[in-house]
């Protein structure tokens, strides 16, 4: 139980790459809150849980009063949090400039990357005082090659995404805060279902999981305060880099 007595706070943790981070963190001990949009995959996630107690509570990050209030209450019901999460995120099937609305830019960007923003926010202050925590956003291969298969909006989220951390880190570094940026490939989760065409079997086969991620993640949270790895790569072996 080598994260006994941290705390961890992860958003989109019901699901998907959230969920895959969250069990990995409490696996080791660490004591976990996991919030996201809707409560019944936040509790369908927890009651199927069997390691360390994992708390939920229903968010939505482009609400700045929402995230505060999930602060608050972690912070009352955990204690002082010492790794934020940042992995709740989403994407829209009409992915070009000729077919996507303006308003579906502006969901796509508040989830993404002001939701990231938010939280950072609410959290960054008690990481301060304490002159200690980690802070791990999720972009996405995305936010460093910007390609047909994220589409526009969501390219442009996680490159904001990776702007936002490394500069915070640069600021936050001397309060001794590690912000570190994971760009995932292709992960077999629920956001799939938003491709433009459905994904065969065979694809998602070929995928990463959650809990690859989740690992990664677990390894960074491992490190002494010392050691800070700003940003890092994860990819199904099959999948291009370019």
């Amino acid at each position: 139980m080598k994260l006994s007595g941290k705390t961890a706070l992860v958003t989109g943790g019901g699901t998907g790459i959230g969920w895959g981070i969250a069990r990995a963190l409490a696996a080791e001990g660490c004591r976990v809150m996991i919030a996201g949009r809707r409560p019944q995959p936040l509790t369908d996630a927890v009651e199927g849980w069997k390691g360390t107690p994992i708390l939920h509570q229903t968010v939505d990050v482009t609400d700045r009063a929402s995230v505060a209030a999930l602060v608050q209450a972690t912070l009352q019901q955990l204690g002082a949090i010492d790794i934020l999460v940042n992995s709740a995120g989403t994407n829209i099937k009409t992915r070009t400039l000729a077919e996507m609305r303006p308003e579906q830019w502006d969901e796509v960007l508040a989830i993404n990357a002001t939701g990231v923003y938010n939280c950072m926010y609410a959290v960054l202050p008690s990481m301060r005082a304490r002159r200690d925590g980690l802070i791990v956003n999720i972009s996405s291969t995305s936010g460093k090659r910007a390609a047909p298969l994220g589409g526009v909006a969501y390219d442009a989220s996680k490159f904001a995404v990776a702007a936002l951390s490394t500069a915070a880190w640069n600021e936050e570094a001397a309060n001794g805060i590690r912000v570190t940026t994971v760009f995932p490939g292709e992960v077999d989760t629920p956001i799939l279902e938003k491709r433009p065409t459905a994904v065969s079997d065979e694809r998602r086969a070929r995928m990463l999981l959650p809990e690859d991620v989740g690992q990664v993640v677990l390894a960074i949270a491992l490190l002494p305060p010392r050691a800070h790895i700003p940003e890092l790569i994860i990819k199904p072996i099959t999948q291009e880099y370019i």
